[in-house]
């Protein structure tokens, strides 16, 4: 089957979906930090990316903040919402379900490689004449490309129960919030143990590890643009840089600034 693309200034509309004659289209939007995309849903696949600024893209129980060195893979039917924390301009990239890179209904980060970071430009710069052979080999390089970009396991999980929905979105938002499980549940009307409880059965984490997601969720964005360590471990209410590294590299294995210089 050959694959054509089309490229849109605006979003697209209900006659310029992906299709078997269109398979693969991109539809550039700049959205200012005001702008939200509510919650949504589509039949095609949707790779949500920024060449710039920084999303927060909520799909499936769970949130994920996505710098402009990731994307998010969102599955056809998936319903998904976008809060922007930074203005960004927003490059998603919308695939028929047949042509899906990725098995199953299960949302991924991508770690943006070069080629695929070039390979997304080319295809929003196609000239309206580009030939078929053209768009039909920058199409099947993304669609290679994707499969292969290595994943990243910041993910936020999300719960079901209001109080503790309560305590999770301040917690997202001021991330640096120095609470106690017991002060929170002070605010949301729960007791502690009921919270300890929930935390367990509809996160399975406890809150100290939950909370230390939502931080290495947030610190992404902020070394990835170069903001000194200490400035991040200040901003997500750690008591020093030292304390900061040490958790990070805990979780994945390295420091801060060897897992970014080797992305």
């Amino acid at each position: 089957m050959t694959v054509t693309i089309v490229r849109h200034t605006r979003p697209l509309a209900d006659g310029n979906t992906p299709t078997e004659r269109l398979p693969v289209t991109m539809c550039a939007r700049d959205l200012v930090a005001t702008q939200n995309l509510a919650p949504h849903r589509h039949p095609w696949g949707q790779l949500t990316y920024a060449l710039d600024g920084v999303l927060r893209v909520t799909a499936a129980d769970s949130t994920w903040i996505v710098p402009q060195s990731r994307a998010i893979w969102i599955a056809p039917g998936v319903e998904h919402a976008v809060t922007v924390l930074e203005q960004a301009r927003l490059r998603p990239l919308r695939i028929l379900a047949a042509r899906n890179p990725f098995p199953g209904a299960d949302c991924r980060v991508l770690e943006v490689s070069g080629l695929l970071r070039e390979l997304l430009a080319a295809l929003e710069q196609l000239p309206p004449g580009a030939t078929e052979a053209r768009a039909d080999l920058v199409a099947n390089l993304i669609l290679d490309e994707m499969s292969r970009c290595a994943t990243r396991p910041i993910r936020v999980p999300l719960p079901r129960d209001k109080r503790l929905a309560a305590l999770c979105a301040a917690l997202i938002d001021d991330p640096a919030a120095p609470h106690t499980l017991a002060q929170w549940a002070g605010r949301v009307g729960a007791s502690e143990r009921t919270l300890a409880r929930l935390f367990e059965r509809e996160l399975g984490m406890r809150f100290g590890q939950w909370r230390q997601q939502v931080r290495l969720a947030h610190a992404a964005p902020l070394i990835a643009r170069g903001m000194p360590l200490g400035h991040v471990a200040e901003q997500l209410g750690y008591a020093s840089q030292s304390a900061f590294s040490q958790m990070f590299r805990k979780t994945f294995g390295s420091s801060p600034s060897a897992f970014f210089a080797g992305r």
